[in-house]
């Protein structure tokens, strides 16, 4: 298991869609597929949630390596 980063970041290695979801469970040292379970659980629950990810997806910076 990796260790968890200071800063979030994209991820380059370990994305499906934009990699934000292995940026978030890279930075709460979580494994990826855990954090995407949650958020297509989340997609059923009514709320944003695609808008929250396509901000992320904007907001959130790129891997630099």
């Amino acid at each position: 298991m990796t260790t968890p980063t200071r800063t979030l970041t994209r991820s380059r290695d370990n994305r499906v869609i934009a990699g934000v979801c292995a940026g978030i469970a890279r930075k709460m040292g979580w494994k990826p597929r855990t954090v995407r379970v949650l958020f297509v659980v989340s997609c059923v629950l009514p709320g944003p949630q695609f808008l929250i990810y396509l901000a992320l997806w904007l907001l959130i910076p790129q891997d630099k390596y």
